[in-house]
């Protein structure tokens, strides 16, 4: 579970990111899980938009749905855009290192 220094740390990483999923009509299709799956093996750290569920409730299950099937954490949501962090299971490949107490961020 992210503390909330944590959750800042990763937002702030997270600031200039863009978008790499787009939830749109279909929802959570397979194919957009597979996608999801690639995109935190290669960044841990992703940003989804969603396109066509404007509604808060709706973007809340969806969110819960991919804390789900991910195994991985919500850092926030601004409008209809979520931040999603999951750790690299490979230490090697990990980008991210996050403290476990509050002091000097460390990349």
């Amino acid at each position: 579970m992210l503390r909330g220094f944590q959750k800042q740390y990763l937002k702030r990483l997270a600031h200039g990111m863009k978008p790499v999923v787009f939830i749109g009509q279909k929802g959570l299709t397979p194919t957009l899980v597979r996608a999801m799956n690639n995109a935190f093996d290669t960044h841990e750290l992703i940003k989804v938009r969603f396109i066509d569920f404007k509604e808060k409730k709706q973007k809340e299950m969806f969110a819960s749905e991919i804390e789900r099937i991910h195994d991985c954490q919500k850092v926030g949501m601004v409008g209809h855009v979520a931040i999603f962090y999951r750790e690299q299971k490979n230490p090697e490949k990990r980008k991210i290192v996050l403290q476990e107490k509050t002091g000097e961020d460390v990349e």
